[in-house]
């Protein structure tokens, strides 16, 4: 792969890395808070996150024209791809384990984009924190080693 588009790649990434970062950084100060508003708050940036996951994985679908077609789908199709190796384009960007609690993020997204009349349940939204501070852990390694494997 040319060096000038590795290049921008790396520095595309980087910079949604950063913006993961600041969500995390969030859900951090959120998690420890108490109340409705709290909890709301905390959901909304659980939200955020899986949102700016999104957007690292449009970066990387963008970038090796690995678009999707049926938008019914879209976003589980977009995280989806994000799991496989495409031979002769790209290597695989998430491990099984973030690709699950992934998923479990954007489920939660969804509910949380369309549930105007419920109430959050602290326990569920304590369920998708566990799997988002999981996802802390893995996520910056696998972004890594994609782009290790890339230069070879």
């Amino acid at each position: 792969m040319e060096e000038e588009r590795l290049s921008l790649l790396r520095a595309s990434l980087e910079a949604q890395k950063r913006e993961i970062e600041r969500i995390f950084a969030k859900v951090e100060e959120r998690r420890r808070g108490e109340g409705t508003a709290n909890l709301e708050s905390l959901a909304y940036q659980l939200h955020n996150l899986y949102c700016a996951f999104e957007d690292l994985f449009k970066i990387v679908a963008d970038f090796f024209e690995n678009r999707i077609e049926e938008r019914a789908k879209y976003h589980r199709e977009l995280l989806w791809r994000m799991k496989i190796s495409i031979e002769g384009v790209r290597p695989a960007l998430l491990s099984e384990e973030s690709y699950k609690l992934l998923d479990s993020l954007r489920a939660f997204r969804h509910f949380f984009r369309h549930a105007y009349s419920y109430e959050l349940d602290p326990k569920k939204v304590a369920l998708v924190l566990e799997d988002a501070l999981k996802l802390k852990g893995l996520y910056q390694r696998e972004i890594e080693s994609f782009l290790k494997q890339l230069q070879a």
